[in-house]
């Protein structure tokens, strides 16, 4: 977390933006055949999770990975991604406007949903 603290602060800049992805986690499909072990017993009843459960301690590193690759897919403008977060900065605030909304479109077009209130900036 310290390295993503400095290398924030390297990059100096008069505005700034953040994007919180929507239920990211919720939002990555499990593989059919990776189900069964996501299975579990409550009140007699058996379940499955169908999407990336939350308290598994894997489900940042893959969430996190698969952000990572469609941004880099949808060749996204300079940012920083912290899991579900991602923040980008310039010294003109419609610049970080535009930066802001090309990384919305690819993670949409990806199949994340982002939420408007969750967007904070440019500022």
């Amino acid at each position: 977390m310290l390295e993503l603290q400095y290398e924030l602060e390297s990059k100096a800049a008069k505005w700034y933006a953040t994007i919180d992805i929507a239920n990211a986690f919720f939002s990555i499909p499990l593989a059919a055949e990776c189900r069964p072990q996501f299975a579990f017993t409550w009140r007699g009843v058996q379940y499955t999770w169908n999407r990336l459960p939350q308290g598994w301690k894997h489900s940042p590193t893959i969430c996190h990975g698969l952000i990572q690759a469609a941004l880099e897919k949808g060749e996204a403008p300079e940012h920083l991604q912290y899991i579900d977060d991602i923040i980008v900065w310039g010294n003109m605030a419609m610049e970080v406007f535009e930066k802001g909304e090309k990384i919305i479109q690819i993670l949409l077009k990806a199949g994340f949903a982002i939420k408007q209130s969750k967007v904070k900036g440019p500022a």
